[in-house]
Protein backbone atom coordinates (compact mmCIF):
# COMPACT_ATOMS: atom_id res chain seq x y z
CA UNK A 1 0.00 0.00 0.00
CA UNK A 2 1.32 3.24 -0.63
CA UNK A 3 -0.21 6.74 0.20
CA UNK A 4 0.32 9.51 -2.80
CA UNK A 5 -0.56 13.09 -2.53
CA UNK A 6 -3.50 14.36 -4.52
CA UNK A 7 -1.78 17.15 -6.31
CA UNK A 8 0.79 14.27 -7.33
CA UNK A 9 -1.93 12.03 -8.37
CA UNK A 10 -3.45 15.12 -10.64
CA UNK A 11 0.28 15.53 -11.69
CA UNK A 12 0.31 11.81 -13.09
CA UNK A 13 -2.62 12.05 -14.47
CA UNK A 14 -2.45 15.17 -16.84
CA UNK A 15 1.03 14.39 -17.77
CA UNK A 16 0.34 10.93 -18.94
CA UNK A 17 -2.82 12.22 -20.99
CA UNK A 18 -1.07 15.28 -22.57
CA UNK A 19 2.03 13.18 -23.35
CA UNK A 20 -0.41 10.66 -25.74
CA UNK A 21 -1.88 14.59 -27.24
CA UNK A 22 -4.50 15.96 -25.54
CA UNK A 23 -4.61 19.45 -25.14
CA UNK A 24 -3.85 20.54 -21.45
CA UNK A 25 -7.09 21.92 -20.08
CA UNK A 26 -8.86 18.54 -21.80
CA UNK A 27 -6.16 16.30 -19.89
CA UNK A 28 -6.65 18.68 -16.28
CA UNK A 29 -10.50 18.10 -16.50
CA UNK A 30 -9.87 14.45 -17.33
CA UNK A 31 -7.64 14.14 -14.06
CA UNK A 32 -10.35 15.99 -12.35
CA UNK A 33 -12.75 13.38 -12.63
CA UNK A 34 -10.52 10.19 -11.85
CA UNK A 35 -8.94 11.83 -9.13
CA UNK A 36 -12.43 12.60 -7.40
CA UNK A 37 -13.09 9.04 -7.62
CA UNK A 38 -10.31 7.97 -6.01
CA UNK A 39 -10.79 10.86 -3.12
CA UNK A 40 -14.23 9.63 -2.84
CA UNK A 41 -13.29 5.96 -2.29
CA UNK A 42 -14.60 4.99 -5.63
CA UNK A 43 -11.43 3.15 -7.22
CA UNK A 44 -13.06 1.30 -9.83
CA UNK A 45 -13.35 4.60 -11.75
CA UNK A 46 -10.01 6.69 -10.38
CA UNK A 47 -6.96 5.81 -12.05
CA UNK A 48 -7.75 2.50 -12.45
CA UNK A 49 -9.31 3.89 -15.53
CA UNK A 50 -6.33 6.18 -16.94
CA UNK A 51 -5.11 3.63 -18.96
CA UNK A 52 -7.95 3.00 -20.63
CA UNK A 53 -8.13 7.23 -21.73
CA UNK A 54 -4.42 6.82 -22.67
CA UNK A 55 -5.21 3.88 -25.28
CA UNK A 56 -8.00 5.66 -26.65
CA UNK A 57 -6.33 9.21 -27.64
CA UNK A 58 -3.47 7.54 -28.85
CA UNK A 59 -5.35 4.77 -30.97
CA UNK A 60 -7.26 8.59 -32.45
CA UNK A 61 -10.38 6.46 -31.25
CA UNK A 62 -11.13 9.36 -29.06
CA UNK A 63 -9.97 12.80 -30.17
CA UNK A 64 -8.07 14.83 -27.50
CA UNK A 65 -8.54 18.17 -28.35
CA UNK A 66 -12.11 17.95 -29.90
CA UNK A 67 -14.97 20.54 -28.45
CA UNK A 68 -18.95 19.96 -28.09
CA UNK A 69 -21.19 22.17 -29.50
CA UNK A 70 -24.67 22.84 -29.45
CA UNK A 71 -27.04 21.23 -32.13
CA UNK A 72 -30.65 22.03 -31.56
CA UNK A 73 -31.99 24.03 -28.12
CA UNK A 74 -35.15 25.66 -26.67
CA UNK A 75 -35.56 27.68 -23.06
CA UNK A 76 -34.82 24.16 -21.60
CA UNK A 77 -33.47 21.91 -23.44
CA UNK A 78 -30.13 21.00 -25.52
CA UNK A 79 -29.14 18.48 -27.95
CA UNK A 80 -25.15 18.33 -27.96
CA UNK A 81 -23.11 16.53 -30.37
CA UNK A 82 -19.94 15.67 -28.22
CA UNK A 83 -17.86 15.06 -31.41
CA UNK A 84 -15.53 12.18 -29.74
CA UNK A 85 -14.30 14.60 -27.41
CA UNK A 86 -13.30 12.92 -23.83
CA UNK A 87 -16.23 12.18 -22.07
CA UNK A 88 -15.24 14.59 -19.24
CA UNK A 89 -15.07 17.86 -21.19
CA UNK A 90 -18.58 16.96 -22.76
CA UNK A 91 -19.66 16.60 -19.40
CA UNK A 92 -18.72 19.47 -18.38
CA UNK A 93 -19.99 21.61 -21.15
CA UNK A 94 -23.00 19.97 -20.80
CA UNK A 95 -23.75 20.52 -17.37
CA UNK A 96 -22.75 24.14 -17.70
CA UNK A 97 -25.58 24.35 -20.55
CA UNK A 98 -28.21 22.92 -17.97
CA UNK A 99 -27.19 24.96 -14.85
CA UNK A 100 -27.66 28.18 -17.30
CA UNK A 101 -31.25 27.02 -18.56
CA UNK A 102 -31.94 25.96 -15.26
CA UNK A 103 -31.13 29.60 -13.79
CA UNK A 104 -33.62 30.61 -16.41
CA UNK A 105 -36.20 28.25 -16.83
CA UNK A 106 -36.27 26.36 -13.46
CA UNK A 107 -35.19 23.17 -15.04
CA UNK A 108 -32.42 22.40 -17.99
CA UNK A 109 -32.45 19.10 -19.75
CA UNK A 110 -29.16 17.87 -22.19
CA UNK A 111 -28.55 15.10 -24.21
CA UNK A 112 -25.25 14.73 -25.58
CA UNK A 113 -24.56 12.31 -28.48
CA UNK A 114 -21.18 11.49 -29.82
CA UNK A 115 -19.12 11.20 -26.56
CA UNK A 116 -17.47 8.97 -24.21
CA UNK A 117 -16.45 7.15 -20.89
CA UNK A 118 -16.80 10.74 -18.72
CA UNK A 119 -15.92 8.78 -15.15
CA UNK A 120 -18.21 8.99 -11.96
CA UNK A 121 -21.68 10.04 -13.18
CA UNK A 122 -21.53 12.29 -9.30
CA UNK A 123 -19.10 14.36 -10.47
CA UNK A 124 -21.33 15.95 -13.26
CA UNK A 125 -24.30 16.18 -10.94
CA UNK A 126 -22.24 17.75 -7.97
CA UNK A 127 -21.57 20.84 -10.40
CA UNK A 128 -25.33 21.99 -10.01
CA UNK A 129 -24.33 21.65 -6.06
CA UNK A 130 -22.01 25.00 -6.39
CA UNK A 131 -25.25 27.18 -7.90
CA UNK A 132 -27.40 25.83 -5.23
CA UNK A 133 -29.31 23.59 -7.67
CA UNK A 134 -30.41 20.10 -7.64
CA UNK A 135 -27.93 17.53 -10.57
CA UNK A 136 -28.52 14.46 -12.24
CA UNK A 137 -26.21 12.62 -14.51
CA UNK A 138 -27.31 9.35 -16.80
CA UNK A 139 -24.73 7.50 -19.29
CA UNK A 140 -25.00 4.58 -21.14
CA UNK A 141 -22.00 2.42 -21.37
CA UNK A 142 -20.44 -1.08 -23.66
CA UNK A 143 -22.85 -3.63 -23.13
CA UNK A 144 -22.17 -5.63 -19.56
CA UNK A 145 -24.83 -6.23 -17.99
CA UNK A 146 -27.38 -9.07 -18.57
CA UNK A 147 -30.96 -8.63 -18.81
CA UNK A 148 -33.24 -10.25 -16.46
CA UNK A 149 -33.29 -14.31 -17.74
CA UNK A 150 -30.76 -12.89 -20.65
CA UNK A 151 -27.26 -15.27 -21.13
CA UNK A 152 -26.20 -12.17 -22.63
CA UNK A 153 -25.37 -8.85 -21.84
CA UNK A 154 -27.42 -6.64 -23.83
CA UNK A 155 -27.21 -3.35 -22.02
CA UNK A 156 -24.35 -1.34 -19.95
CA UNK A 157 -23.80 -0.67 -16.46
CA UNK A 158 -25.58 2.93 -16.89
CA UNK A 159 -25.10 4.96 -13.98
CA UNK A 160 -27.33 7.36 -12.76
CA UNK A 161 -26.74 10.37 -10.20
CA UNK A 162 -28.68 13.06 -7.89
CA UNK A 163 -26.82 15.45 -5.98
CA UNK A 164 -29.20 18.03 -4.00
CA UNK A 165 -28.51 20.82 -1.89
CA UNK A 166 -29.19 20.68 2.05
CA UNK A 167 -27.68 22.96 4.60
CA UNK A 168 -23.88 23.84 5.19
CA UNK A 169 -22.92 21.34 2.82
CA UNK A 170 -24.60 18.04 3.82
CA UNK A 171 -25.69 17.24 0.59
CA UNK A 172 -27.81 14.07 -0.92
CA UNK A 173 -25.19 12.64 -3.56
CA UNK A 174 -25.96 9.61 -5.15
CA UNK A 175 -24.37 8.09 -7.52
CA UNK A 176 -24.92 4.15 -8.74
CA UNK A 177 -24.69 1.21 -11.48
CA UNK A 178 -28.14 0.15 -12.65
CA UNK A 179 -25.70 -3.20 -12.84
CA UNK A 180 -25.34 -5.05 -9.22
CA UNK A 181 -22.04 -3.50 -9.49
CA UNK A 182 -19.51 -1.79 -11.55
CA UNK A 183 -17.19 -3.56 -13.71
CA UNK A 184 -14.52 -1.98 -12.42
CA UNK A 185 -14.99 -3.17 -8.76
CA UNK A 186 -14.80 -6.99 -10.74
CA UNK A 187 -11.35 -6.00 -12.04
CA UNK A 188 -10.26 -4.76 -8.47
CA UNK A 189 -11.27 -8.21 -7.06
CA UNK A 190 -9.62 -9.75 -10.01
CA UNK A 191 -6.42 -7.38 -9.25
CA UNK A 192 -6.28 -8.60 -5.80
CA UNK A 193 -7.12 -12.49 -6.71
CA UNK A 194 -10.28 -12.48 -4.72
CA UNK A 195 -13.48 -13.48 -5.55
CA UNK A 196 -16.93 -11.50 -5.78
CA UNK A 197 -19.96 -12.19 -4.05
CA UNK A 198 -22.96 -14.17 -5.51
CA UNK A 199 -25.06 -11.35 -7.65
CA UNK A 200 -22.59 -9.98 -9.25
CA UNK A 201 -22.16 -11.33 -12.49
CA UNK A 202 -22.61 -14.32 -14.14
CA UNK A 203 -20.66 -17.13 -16.12
CA UNK A 204 -21.49 -17.77 -19.41
CA UNK A 205 -24.53 -20.57 -18.42
CA UNK A 206 -26.32 -17.75 -17.05
CA UNK A 207 -25.91 -18.17 -13.58
CA UNK A 208 -24.21 -16.39 -10.53
CA UNK A 209 -20.05 -16.71 -9.99
CA UNK A 210 -18.43 -15.73 -7.92
CA UNK A 211 -14.77 -16.23 -10.33
CA UNK A 212 -13.61 -12.55 -10.84
CA UNK A 213 -11.58 -13.77 -13.63
CA UNK A 214 -14.26 -15.47 -14.95
CA UNK A 215 -16.76 -12.44 -14.43
CA UNK A 216 -14.46 -10.38 -16.33
CA UNK A 217 -13.84 -12.16 -19.31
CA UNK A 218 -17.49 -13.00 -19.82
CA UNK A 219 -18.25 -9.48 -18.71
CA UNK A 220 -21.88 -10.23 -18.32
CA UNK A 221 -22.49 -8.60 -15.05
CA UNK A 222 -26.49 -9.32 -13.35
CA UNK A 223 -29.19 -6.10 -13.11
CA UNK A 224 -28.72 -4.09 -9.45
CA UNK A 225 -30.63 -7.11 -7.71
CA UNK A 226 -29.09 -10.07 -9.28
CA UNK A 227 -31.20 -12.77 -9.87
CA UNK A 228 -34.80 -12.62 -10.89
CA UNK A 229 -36.05 -14.06 -7.73
CA UNK A 230 -34.05 -11.16 -5.50
CA UNK A 231 -35.72 -8.18 -7.69
CA UNK A 232 -32.99 -8.26 -10.18
CA UNK A 233 -35.56 -7.06 -13.20
CA UNK A 234 -36.13 -3.82 -10.90
CA UNK A 235 -32.52 -3.39 -11.49
CA UNK A 236 -33.19 -4.40 -15.82
CA UNK A 237 -35.47 -1.62 -15.87
CA UNK A 238 -33.79 1.20 -14.24
CA UNK A 239 -31.09 0.42 -17.05
CA UNK A 240 -33.41 0.49 -19.57
CA UNK A 241 -34.73 3.88 -18.33
CA UNK A 242 -31.47 5.37 -18.49
CA UNK A 243 -30.61 3.99 -21.90
CA UNK A 244 -33.57 6.02 -22.94
CA UNK A 245 -32.60 8.89 -21.30
CA UNK A 246 -28.91 8.51 -23.11
CA UNK A 247 -29.00 6.40 -26.31
CA UNK A 248 -32.12 6.82 -27.80
CA UNK A 249 -32.90 10.31 -26.48
CA UNK A 250 -29.47 11.52 -27.59
CA UNK A 251 -29.61 9.45 -31.00
CA UNK A 252 -26.14 7.75 -30.45
CA UNK A 253 -25.60 4.60 -30.35
CA UNK A 254 -27.65 2.21 -27.76
CA UNK A 255 -27.63 -1.26 -25.67
CA UNK A 256 -25.72 -3.65 -27.74
CA UNK A 257 -25.25 -1.90 -30.74
CA UNK A 258 -22.37 0.01 -28.55
CA UNK A 259 -18.36 -0.72 -29.57
CA UNK A 260 -17.38 -3.38 -27.10
CA UNK A 261 -15.64 -2.94 -23.68
CA UNK A 262 -12.20 -2.10 -24.38
CA UNK A 263 -12.37 -2.02 -28.03
CA UNK A 264 -9.97 0.67 -29.02
CA UNK A 265 -10.85 0.29 -33.01
CA UNK A 266 -13.87 2.45 -32.91
CA UNK A 267 -15.03 5.54 -31.44
CA UNK A 268 -16.97 4.78 -28.29
CA UNK A 269 -20.33 7.02 -29.14
CA UNK A 270 -22.05 7.17 -26.30
CA UNK A 271 -25.06 9.22 -24.84
CA UNK A 272 -25.33 11.08 -22.15
CA UNK A 273 -28.07 13.04 -20.30
CA UNK A 274 -27.58 15.84 -17.45
CA UNK A 275 -30.15 17.56 -15.67
CA UNK A 276 -30.14 20.74 -13.19
CA UNK A 277 -33.55 21.72 -11.15
CA UNK A 278 -33.21 24.99 -9.43
CA UNK A 279 -35.91 24.68 -6.03
CA UNK A 280 -36.13 28.11 -6.12
CA UNK A 281 -38.62 27.33 -9.09
CA UNK A 282 -40.75 25.19 -6.52
CA UNK A 283 -41.84 25.31 -2.80
CA UNK A 284 -39.10 27.63 -0.50
CA UNK A 285 -37.23 25.90 2.22
CA UNK A 286 -35.49 22.91 -0.07
CA UNK A 287 -32.40 23.02 1.17
CA UNK A 288 -34.12 23.08 5.11
CA UNK A 289 -36.20 20.16 4.24
CA UNK A 290 -33.34 17.97 2.69
CA UNK A 291 -31.45 18.51 5.63
CA UNK A 292 -33.96 17.31 7.89
CA UNK A 293 -34.55 14.79 6.00
CA UNK A 294 -30.93 13.70 6.27
CA UNK A 295 -31.02 14.00 10.22
CA UNK A 296 -34.09 11.62 10.40
CA UNK A 297 -32.52 8.88 8.39
CA UNK A 298 -29.04 9.33 10.19
CA UNK A 299 -30.89 9.17 13.67
CA UNK A 300 -32.69 6.06 13.42
CA UNK A 301 -31.80 3.18 15.52
CA UNK A 302 -28.79 0.77 14.53
CA UNK A 303 -30.06 -2.64 13.67
CA UNK A 304 -25.44 -3.06 14.54
CA UNK A 305 -24.08 -0.98 17.25
CA UNK A 306 -21.19 0.15 14.98
CA UNK A 307 -22.78 0.73 11.89
CA UNK A 308 -24.92 4.03 11.88
CA UNK A 309 -27.61 5.05 9.30
CA UNK A 310 -26.13 6.62 6.14
CA UNK A 311 -27.48 8.66 3.62
CA UNK A 312 -25.87 8.66 0.01
CA UNK A 313 -22.91 10.73 0.37
CA UNK A 314 -21.47 10.12 3.58
CA UNK A 315 -19.36 7.45 2.73
CA UNK A 316 -17.59 9.81 0.64
CA UNK A 317 -17.36 12.78 2.37
CA UNK A 318 -15.88 10.30 5.33
CA UNK A 319 -13.64 8.89 3.15
CA UNK A 320 -12.26 12.77 2.10
CA UNK A 321 -11.92 13.68 5.45
CA UNK A 322 -9.78 11.02 5.76
CA UNK A 323 -7.43 11.57 2.72
CA UNK A 324 -7.09 15.27 4.16
CA UNK A 325 -5.87 13.99 7.33
CA UNK A 326 -3.94 11.15 6.22
CA UNK A 327 -2.19 13.82 3.80
CA UNK A 328 -2.95 11.51 0.38
CA UNK A 329 -5.68 9.10 -1.12
CA UNK A 330 -3.99 5.09 -0.09
CA UNK A 331 -3.52 2.89 -2.93
CA UNK A 332 -3.57 -0.68 -2.99
CA UNK A 333 -0.01 -1.84 -3.92
CA UNK A 334 -1.67 -3.62 -7.22
CA UNK A 335 -2.18 0.14 -8.50
CA UNK A 336 0.39 1.39 -7.68
CA UNK A 337 2.41 -1.51 -9.85
CA UNK A 338 0.15 -1.06 -12.62
CA UNK A 339 1.01 2.96 -12.73
CA UNK A 340 4.56 2.88 -12.49
CA UNK A 341 4.36 0.22 -15.32
CA UNK A 342 2.34 3.28 -17.27
CA UNK A 343 4.66 5.59 -15.94
CA UNK A 344 7.78 3.43 -17.87
CA UNK A 345 5.83 2.90 -21.01
CA UNK A 346 4.93 6.42 -21.40
CA UNK A 347 8.13 7.76 -20.33
CA UNK A 348 6.37 9.99 -17.73
CA UNK A 349 7.66 10.60 -13.74
CA UNK A 350 5.95 7.60 -11.84
CA UNK A 351 3.71 8.89 -9.05
CA UNK A 352 5.77 9.97 -5.88
CA UNK A 353 4.41 8.21 -2.49
CA UNK A 354 4.69 10.25 1.17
Amino acid sequence: MARIPVPEVLRFCVDCMTLVGTSKPHAVALAEVLVEADHRGHYSHGINRLEMYVRDVQSKTTDGSAVAKVLQESAATAWVDGNNALGPVVGNFCMDVAVKKAKDSGVGWVVAKGTNHYGIAGWYAMQALKHNMLGMSFTNTSPLLSPTRSKKAALGTNPISLAAPAKDGDSFVLDMATSAVALGKIEVQRRKKESIPVGWAQGPDGRSTTDADLAFKTSALMPLGGEERTSGYKGYGLALLVETFCGILAGSDFGPNIRRWMDATKPANLGQCFVAINPGSFAPGFEQRMSDMNNILRKLDHAEPDKPVLVPGDPERNNIAKVKKEGGILYHESQIKASAELAAKLKVNPMKAL
